[in-house]
């Protein structure tokens, strides 16, 4: 997401692992590029973390819209009209804004030094379009932080929320969480987890007006990278869950492999990739594209004895395992039709 908006990208971070790699000083993931815009990066709470970030838009949009206010002024004076003009055509334009705030900033140093001219030039740095992000786990996502998410995406701005879901509260020692799906073992669910993962996707695509996208780098680069541009450059809420393959899930392979833990995870049906896009309707087309192909479910078994969260329930409590391991692979199936079903019928 950084090397595709970094340059103008806010990023309101959850507790939590992301937020432990992301400002764990000395050493910081984030850069700026050779004219020193990088992404502004801060950490917030766990719970208020779709606030947080949702005060980041409020508070630039705000200031831009006074600097309109500023430049409609100059223009009637006369100052600086065609360096207005094309700020004021391509402001909201993410591929165009920074070109434009460029070229007003050499208007705007080039002409009298008013109040409004001054105004402009001291918040420079609010010209160009912002890409907002907030960013965080599926403890966040799924459980303690959903209602400020639910409240944030209703609100229809352009606001971009990155769940990185590790069906576990991985950073406070593993706990179970809404993401959770059945038969995972986890603190609190030592004896596996009885019910379904929640859907956080369809929830959110009932709003019919957020973009929302679930994503596996190991499975499919190109449908990541076209699922973090298409939400970026959806002018209103979007949010992309990414299945994140992690320590608490005792992967028998070994962290190196979980590029390849991924795209096992996709194979068989235990994840799904599809993007939900509502430009589409007004286009007449299904908003609904279902990428990831039909699932070889007779895999599933194998995928769930490769991580030890699902395999030590067979050791530890053998007397229910059978019959947690038969409901996951249905739950895993009702998803999947779920999904066909919609990708089929929205077209209609």
């Amino acid at each position: 997401v950084s090397q595709l908006v970094g340059d103008r990208m806010y990023i309101g971070n959850a507790a939590g692992c992301s937020s432990a790699y992301s400002g764990g000083a000395p050493i910081l993931p984030y850069c700026k590029d050779n004219r020193g815009f990088g992404p502004a990066w801060e950490h917030s709470l766990f719970e208020d973390n779709a606030e947080f970030a949702f005060g980041f838009y409020h508070a630039q949009d705000a200031i831009r819209k006074e600097i309109i206010v500023r430049l409609e002024a100059l223009k009637e004076a006369g100052v600086a009209a065609p360096a207005i003009d094309a700020y004021l055509a391509n402001w909201e334009d993410k591929d165009q804004s920074r070109k434009v705030s460029d070229d007003l900033i050499a208007a705007m140093e080039a002409a009298e030094q008013t109040p409004e001219t001054q105004f402009v030039l001291e918040n420079k740095e609010y010209l160009a379009k912002k890409s907002v992000w907030a960013i965080g786990g599926d403890g966040w996502a799924y459980d303690i932080g959903f209602g400020g998410i639910d409240h944030v995406l209703a609100q229809n701005q352009d606001v971009n929320l990155l769940v990185l879901d590790t069906e576990v509260y991985s950073n406070t020692g593993g706990q179970s969480s809404k993401a959770t799906p059945t038969a995972a073992v986890a603190k609190f669910a030592s004896g596996g987890k009885h019910i379904a993962k929640k859907d956080l996707g369809a929830i959110f695509m009932n709003y019919g007006y957020v973009y929302v996208a679930q994503v596996a780098i190991g499975y499919d680069q190109a449908q990541t990278l076209k699922a973090i541009r298409e939400a970026e450059s959806y002018p209103g809420p979007s949010i992309i869950i990414a299945y994140c393959p992690c320590l608490e899930q005792h992967i028998k392979a070994g962290m190196s492999c979980t590029q390849s833990e991924m795209k096992k995870a996709v194979e068989c049906g235990y994840w799904q990739t599809y993007r939900y896009d509502p430009r589409r309707t007004a286009q007449g087309l299904n908003p609904f594209q279902l990428d990831s192909p039909e699932p070889d479910t007779s895999k599933v078994m194998d995928y769930l004895m490769g991580e030890n969260r699902y395999a030590s329930l067979k050791n530890n409590f053998p007397d229910r395992a059978d019959a947690l391991y038969e409901k996951a692979v249905a739950d895993i199936e009702a998803r999947y039709k779920k999904y066909r079903k919609l990708a089929d019928e929205s077209a209609d």
